[in-house]
């Protein structure tokens, strides 16, 4: 990567590292105050989560993909693209207020459709949630638009800072919430005692928190010095192309996430299935849609913070060599991306199938038994970590040509797998094995569309380098699984395989396990890909290195 990419990625990685970790304690501090496997956190978590499905759904894609190439292109204009970027934020906020709406009005049916088998009361409070939750829709489609703006016009860190703010936030509020009310292993939270102002703590000010992120980019945008105002009148300014665009991505997304929707409301199902003590305790382990969050944002974190900054940057590439017809180009930057990014992804699926345990235990809420099936869930879910990015980075190639319809394509085939999986885990599981189904189904998926969309870029373009990548692949899986081996040892010698162990006591022992297992291991790593010459791992920590010595 060229110095100006490689310090780009490293500020945006930076970033979303720091959101990452606060999102880690975040996610920590909610299982402290409402649990794992319980109702509350299983209420909550589908109520907070719908909004970014639902807008992902919606817009998601179009936003991310499509408006990128546009406004570089926009941005060659005599005006820098301001009249075209106006236009384009007046009609995106007011499409965004109109799909906000129209979901808020529908927060009963889709709570009802999205909680299968749910008690009453379970539904109701869920509904409650979500007429505070769902108004998050209108501020993730502001982020992402003003975000794209600021990344094609090269300003990439507020983008990737401005949900740090959102955890700050959501943090404050858990704090407060476990300060006021005390924590779940102590005082169980239930449908029966729950109170409006636990309701403002928890749930209002996760609201509040993502309002802040999407308000704060308007600083970073306003020092553009565009002179960005509302505009109306959206024809001859050169939005067909990306309307044209647009109409196959959005399709891709809507088929996409209805059918993680589909995933979603099957691993919502063992909620209503499973029962609890008059006292409020969880009296079976039975792992739900909270668990499966959980170990989703686990084994998305090395895409998140290394993939997805990594692919940003080399997106804008990558669209520009194809604007220029310049193949050698888009192979380079693809195929660099591609193998930097396994040095880390392919390192943390060893690394969260090692300490599936101590991490389950983390996100348990201070309950051995539900640790362990946290755990387990994570056990299965971390394959598709690597293929995760692998997908991505092959999808974002069409993109940059400006096709959308091939990653259509891909998306019904895999979204038609994904339904007939959940609609097979619905009917033929009993509710404690579903979660694990879905995990492995999500891993799958990655798998399905790695490997036909390598099928149809090879048909496009050729070789795109398949051979280093795979060999860098190969290498560096050899390297992971010795420094897997290394970290097997360590949690032994921490007691991490005997239930009465150190890492099992409580979350402040599961975490220290993991740090001093994770060190271990990554000390390991280190000697390891020395030894099988993996050569990408310089261009993922150079950019870091040079930072810290300057």
């Amino acid at each position: 990567m060229q110095r100006s990419g490689a310090r780009s990625s490293a500020i945006m990685a930076s970033g979303t590292l720091i959101s990452r970790v606060l999102g880690f304690a975040k996610a920590l501090l909610i299982t402290v105050a409402i649990g794992s496997l319980t109702t509350m956190a299983d209420v909550f978590e589908l109520a907070n989560n719908l909004p970014n499905l639902i807008y992902v759904l919606i817009a998601g894609g179009v936003f991310n993909a499509v408006l990128v190439p546009q406004i570089i292109k926009a941005s060659k204009n005599p005006d820098a693209g301001a009249d075209y970027i106006s236009r384009l934020i007046t009609l995106a906020v007011l499409a965004l207020l109109g799909v906000t709406a129209v979901v808020v009005a529908c927060a009963i049916p889709i709570i009802r459709i999205m909680g299968p088998g749910w008690s009453e009361g379970q539904l109701t409070m869920a509904i409650t949630f979500a007429l505070i939750t769902f108004p998050q829709i209108f501020f993730y489609g502001l982020y992402t638009v003003v975000g794209q703006v600021l990344n094609a016009k090269g300003a990439f860190g507020a983008y990737m800072w401005a949900p740090v703010l959102n955890n700050i936030i959501a943090i404050a509020g858990l704090v407060v919430f476990i300060y006021q009310f005390g924590p779940f292993a102590r005082t169980p939270h239930t449908l029966e005692n729950w109170t409006s102002a636990q309701t403002f703590w928890l749930v209002g000010m996760s609201t509040v928190g993502v309002i802040a992120q999407a308000l704060i980019l308007f600083w970073p945008l306003k020092r553009l010095g565009l002179g960005l105002r509302p505009k109306f009148g959206w024809r001859g300014i050169g939005l067909s192309t990306a309307a044209k665009l647009g109409g196959w991505t959005l399709a891709t997304g809507v088929i996409a996430n209805l059918a993680f929707l589909a995933l979603t409301r099957t691993a919502a199902i063992p909620t209503g299935a499973r029962n609890v003590d008059p006292s409020g305790g969880v009296s079976e382990q039975i792992a739900g849609v909270t668990a499966l969050n959980q170990a989703s944002l686990l084994y998305s974190l090395p895409h998140g913070v290394i993939g997805l900054s990594i692919a940003t940057v080399l997106f804008n590439r990558m669209a520009a060599a194809a604007d220029a017809k310049d193949r050698d180009s888009l192979v380079s930057s693809l195929s660099s991306s591609m193998r930097i990014t396994s040095v880390a992804t392919v390192f943390c699926m060893v690394a969260l199938i090692v300490y599936a345990g101590p991490l389950g235990m983390m996100f348990s809420g201070g309950i051995a038994p539900a640790g362990a099936v946290i755990g387990q869930v994570i056990t299965v879910i971390a394959i598709g970590a690597p293929f995760m990015s692998t997908a991505f980075m092959l999808g974002r190639a069409f993109y940059a040509q400006e096709d959308a319809r091939t990653p259509f394509i891909v998306q019904v085939i895999v979204s038609i797998f994904t339904v007939i999986a959940a609609v097979a885990i619905a009917r033929a599981l009993p509710p404690e094995y579903m979660v694990f189904a879905v995990a492995g189904c999500y891993a799958a998926q990655n798998i399905l569309a790695t490997l036909l969309y390598h099928f149809a870029l090879k048909r496009r373009i050729g070789d795109y380098d398949v051979a280093r990548i795979l060999g860098a692949h190969a290498r560096i899986l050899a390297a992971s699984l010795v420094a897997g081996l290394g970290g097997v040892v360590a949690l032994w010698l921490m007691g991490g395989y005997d239930t009465g162990g150190f890492p099992w006591q409580n979350q402040v022992t599961a975490f220290l396990s993991v740090m001093v297992g994770g060190v271990a291991m990554g000390l390991v790593y280190l000697l390891a890909m020395k030894v099988f010459r993996v050569e990408e791992f310089g261009s993922l920590i150079g950019p870091l290195k040079a930072r810290l010595g300057r």
